[in-house]
């Protein structure tokens, strides 16, 4: 299963209505020196580092933005 495969279904979990909501990370920790971002769960180191101060609303308003990053991400690739 590749890595975009990973984060999409931790995705999945995150819109389940209910608490803990899942963290992104799938393991693939690499920051990018391009885009700043973490090439496993794309997120910031930020984002990363506030991760378990966030309350669940925060947590998901942050999965919403990974799902536009990504889309934006791969929209870009040929």
């Amino acid at each position: 299963m590749s890595a975009t495969d990973l984060l999409a279904a931790r995705a999945l979990s995150a819109q389940a209505a209910g608490q803990n909501v899942p963290s992104p990370c799938i393991s693939v920790c690499h920051m990018s020196p391009h885009s700043g971002l973490c090439e496993g769960c794309l997120r910031t180191l930020d984002e990363i580092g506030r991760w378990s101060r966030m309350d669940d609303l925060e947590k998901r308003d942050l999965w919403l933005q990974l799902a536009q990053r990504s889309a934006a991400q791969f929209s870009k690739e040929p």
